[in-house]
């Protein structure tokens, strides 16, 4: 609560019963009254003095709820904006009852009476303390008469409140009360008199704050350095920590431009969106940085750090000066090179795909030790985790240059999807998060095209491992409702970002590149420094189309996909007849189909969705060119090209719609035919996308448990990675299911023979004569790696014990010749099969190693030994030292968990620390939802599902859908038992092979 300046009547600060009712009472006093003659005339007068002084506070009341009443009127916002405000506040002010129409602060959203235009916020900063203090001045423009100023504060100190009008009157504005309403976390002053529209006011606040703890708001981290510990303070607001650091219209739709000045010791450098524009020194060695005035921009982008790093420094072509800032070690030794040399190429690469320049005049790039997420894409200044930006060459493997690239990439395309124009409220956040995860992979495609991202890695790492979390019941449509503050981080999550991906990449098939590409144009030129809706994006994208004479309605079809939960499954069925006709047919695909009768308020409405299903047609030579049909029926009749008893049918060619497919079981055996004698005859992408089709269909019912089996016994032919990374996939989940029964050896003897055909043609990586290992194409390497650790992982003695001697080999020799591609498998195989002695050594190397990613191998690798007093050890180490960030100790605690050894270990510690893991990581919902899902997604028996189940009801999380999906899918899992395993495993004990 604030505490109230001296000019403030009663000079304390406001009751909360006040704060609860705002009725204006007039202020009494108990006085002893001697009734005598001489005293009646002076009575009387009292009394009617009392009446009257009733009657002022009466209309002083009235017109505390008319000024209330008409604070909640729709604000417009300027030029293409003015429907999207509207939009977006009517929600906000519907149905509200006589109380709520006067405490405008007891709402979701702020009164849409004021305006912010501009900030000019002054900061010190106290690091000796990590505290800081600031002063901040806010014009804002009134759009509807109020005497309430509400604006979101949380955690901070409120010292002092003056109120200018910019009529030409001298003087503060008379306030009359001012207080902090905690519940929704705003500040409110209420004036004396009205403010009136289309006028301009000033706000100045001086306040004061903790630096915290906690990887929000303004928040501190530190790292070692020579020995001695070193700190930094940086700032995480999105999507609601802006109001942590001082007081504003923390909502998106509030855009304003900033002037932002830090004052700190001279010891230190401070950073934030815009370069310094002046700097100034005190006698007493602090300075201070004044920033350059920022364009319009909603507070969550808003950015700065106090930290005493170094940076590297690239100029773009277009002139934009980029420089990589990290710990002066970092720097030094070149690991942020790699990040600043492609984001060069990025910038230019966006400006020439969306052709609207950068908007800045620098991009600068910050590793920071800790963050809640693993970037943040402020404009002008993004954050990093160091684990997402800083690469060593020498130790790295290609999965994690990989990783690093993509996350860079994203961030980069925030600068235009999320910065330039950002979504008008979090229900859609997935159209800055969708976009820029789509275009990880067109910009990983443009830096590497051998790569071959789009086509073939968002398959397996987008469109499949989301399409397992939207088949649930518990799923949600991909823009939400957001009813309270608690809602807004719930949108932060994989259906947001990969759904997302995978609608925009149907959307861009759809439509072409060219034209695809001239409505992003459209929609960024007329949203820029502005907001949009999703309705804005789908206009632009039909304007496109029209203009070319294509009469599709973008806004029909898109909205079926983005305003309901899930995706269909379409079975494609040949029919008798000789019309060479098939019969398409869609239905809501669920794991559970038990849920639709447990749920039937939800699946009482008719899911349908407008479908464009690319077909052809094929036999053992020959595959016809594909053509679209648009499904929009449950079922529907179509005549296709020649159809015979030996033809087979594949749906959605290259896997570009958010859909499954399924066929009549002659037409699947026909395809495994055709993989077995012939499988390039089906392109590499509808290979994996009809090995992850079938296996989930058979776990939810649809095909016999035998038929994914039999698909997987021609990989022995298949030489292209991503088919095998798709069986891989799908293998490890059964080996989930499968691990704890009693013939689980079958399943994995049936596995191995299917790799070990492959794994012995490829071997391990080959040696040059100087000892070092041959590099080899990207796709040879990857399909190598993945065979390798299939077989390491279920069994293969010769992995084993190649495995064994590079580990051996490296402690005897204290030299590490083992290739960084499969370091990662050489490290978990060694530790799982060696002695108390390998793990204490790998413990060891993780202490000692500078390079990020080598630590982060060393970390999971230790997650896989076979004794449970080391994994045990290892969790209490991970929780409590400072030398493990906070996203390796959700890491450690789910792979301990995907260890068959170490999943009730995993499990039972899960529990016992939840207070802690979730105190830690509460507010950042997406790292509690992984940590949720990673340590339940193994339970499988009748007795964990309870054991989950009690624990949700007695630890409080039974409103957090992270524990909702968490319950669907261990139901799925023992379902899958009660109702599959014997058939599974009587086909096994039947195979061919076996």
């Amino acid at each position: 609560m604030g505490i109230e300046d001296a000019s403030m009547r009663n000079g304390r600060a406001l009751s909360d019963q006040w704060a609860d009712s705002v009725v204006v009472r007039p202020r009494t006093t108990e006085q002893h009254i001697t009734v005598n003659k001489r005293l009646v005339l002076g009575f009387a007068i009292s009394i009617l003095t009392l009446i009257v002084v009733t009657a002022i506070a009466i209309t002083l009341s009235v017109s505390f709820e008319r000024c209330a009443a008409e604070s909640s009127g729709v604000l417009a916002a300027n030029g293409s904006s003015n429907s999207k405000w509207k939009k977006s506040r009517d929600g906000n002010i519907s149905h509200r009852d006589s109380e709520d129409e006067q405490q405008p602060w007891r709402h979701l959203r702020l009164p849409a009476t004021l305006r912010p235009r501009h900030y000019d916020l002054r900061l010190s900063v106290y690091m000796e303390n990590f505290t800081f203090s600031g002063e901040v001045n806010i014009e804002f423009e009134c759009v509807h008469s109020t005497k309430f100023i509400v604006l979101h504060t949380d955690r901070l100190e409120v010292e002092k409140v003056l109120v200018y009008s910019d009529s030409k009157k001298a003087g503060a504005m008379r306030i009359q009360r001012r207080f902090h309403y905690q519940p929704k976390q705003v500040y409110v002053i209420a004036l004396h008199r009205e403010m009136k529209p289309l006028r301009t006011y000033k706000i100045n606040i001086t306040f004061h704050a903790l630096i915290e703890h906690e990887l929000l708001g303004f928040f501190r981290s530190s790292y070692v350095l020579n020995g001695e510990r070193r700190f930094l303070a940086v700032t995480q607001f999105s999507p609601t920590h802006a109001r942590k650091a001082f007081p504003c219209f923390d909502e998106p739709i509030y855009k304003a431009t900033f002037r932002v000045s830090l004052k700190h010791e001279s010891s230190y450098h401070s950073l934030s969106n815009m370069p310094v524009e002046a700097s100034t020194s005190d006698e007493d060695g602090w300075v201070t940085n004044h920033f350059s005035r920022t364009p319009r921009m909603s507070t969550y982008y808003l950015a700065w750090a106090v930290c005493n790093f170094t940076y590297r420094e690239a100029v773009a072509d277009n002139g934009v000066v980029i420089r990589l800032y990290a710990r002066p070690d970092a720097i030094q030794s070149g690991s942020g090179d790699y990040a600043l040399h492609i984001t060069k190429r990025l910038l230019q690469f966006y400006q020439d795909y969306f052709k609207v320049k950068y908007s800045l005049p620098k991009l600068d790039l910050l590793a920071v030790p800790k963050h809640p997420y693993a970037a943040m894409e402020n404009w002008g200044l993004s954050v990093f985790v160091e684990q997402k930006i800083l690469l060593d060459p020498d130790v790295s493997s290609f999965s994690y240059q990989m990783e690093l690239t993509m996350v860079v990439v994203h961030e980069i395309c925030h600068q235009w999807f999320g910065d330039l124009v950002t979504p008008v409220w979090w229900e859609d956040v997935w159209l800055k998060e969708g976009f820029a995860h789509y275009f990880e992979y067109i910009g990983a495609d443009f830096l590497f095209p051998k790569w071959n991202m789009e086509k073939q890695r968002f398959l397996t790492d987008v469109l499949h491992e989301v399409m397992l979390l939207d088949g649930l019941a518990s799923s949600h449509p991909i823009s939400q409702e957001v009813f309270e503050a608690t809602d807004i981080d719930r949108v932060f999550d994989w259906i947001a970002y990969k759904k997302g991906a995978a609608l925009i990449r149907m959307l861009a098939n759809v439509m072409g590149q060219p034209l695809f590409q001239r409505g992003l144009n459209d929609y960024l030129m007329t949203h820029m420094y502005g907001n949009a809706a999703r309705d804005d994006l789908w206009n632009k994208f039909s304007e496109a189309m029209q203009r070319e004479g294509k009469d599709i309605n973008i806004t029909q079809v898109m909205d079926r996909w983005t305003l309901q939960m899930g995706y269909p499954v379409v079975t494609i069925s040949k029919n008798d007849s000789l019309d060479n006709s098939v019969t398409i047919s869609q239905e809501h695909f669920i794991y559970d189909t038990d849920a639709k009768i447990q749920n039937p308020e939800l699946f009482n409405k008719s899911f349908q969705w407008q479908i464009p299903l690319t077909l052809a047609v094929g036999n053992s030579s020959h595959i016809s060119t594909e053509t679209i049909i648009w499904v929009s029926n449950k079922t529907e009749t179509h005549r296709v090209g020649h159809v015979d008893g030996e033809t087979w049918l594949l749906g959605n060619i290259n896997q570009t719609g958010y859909f499954r497919v399924n066929y009549d079981l002659h037409n699947w055996r026909l395809l495994i035919q055709q993989l077995m004698s012939n499988p390039t005859i089906i392109s590499v992408g509808n290979r994996a996308g009809l090995i992850d089709d079938v296996f989930n269909l058979a776990r939810a019912g649809y095909l016999p448990q035998n038929v994914p089996l039999q698909m997987i016994s021609y990989l022995s032919q298949e030489t292209e990675f991503l088919p095998w990374h798709a069986a891989s996939r799908a293998l490890y989940q059964l080996d989930k299911l499968l691990d704890r029964t009693e013939d689980h050896s079958l399943f994995s003897d049936y596995v191995l023979r299917q790799v070990e055909p492959k794994y012995l043609k490829f071997g391990w990586p080959a040696t040059s004569p100087d000892g070092s290992f041959m590099q080899v194409a990207y796709q040879a390497e990857e399909l190598q790696r993945e065979v390798m650790m299939l077989a390491c992982s279920f069994g293969n003695k010769h992995c084993h014990r190649q495995a064994v001697s590079l580990i051996s080999d490296w402690i005897s020799s204290n030299k590490n010749r083992i290739p960084p591609n499969v370091r990662d498998i050489v490290y978990c195989t060694g530790v799982s099969l060696m002695d108390e002695d390998v793990w204490e050594f790998i413990w060891m190397k993780f202490h000692s190693s500078t390079a990020i990613s080598e630590k982060k191998v060393l970390l999971e690798a230790l997650t896989c030994s076979d004794n449970i007093f080391l994994l045990n050890r290892l969790l209490n180490l991970s929780l409590t030292s400072d030398l493990v960030p906070d996203q390796d100790v959700i890491d450690v605690i789910i792979h301990v968990g995907r260890n068959p050894l170490g999943r009730h270990l995993a499990w039972r510690y899960f529990r016992e620390k939840w207070d802690i893991l979730n105190s830690r990581y509460g507010e950042a919902l997406f790292m509690n939802s992984k940590l949720i899902s990673g340590v339940t997604e193994f339970l499988n028996t009748e007795a964990e599902l309870n054991e989950l189940k009690e624990f949700i009801l007695t630890s409080g999380g039974e409103s957090a859908p992270a524990f909702a999906r968490a319950v669907e899918i261990v139901q799925a899992n023992v379902k899958w038992h009660i109702l599959f395993q014997q058939q599974f495993y009587r086909w096994l004990r039947k195979a061919p092979d076996g």
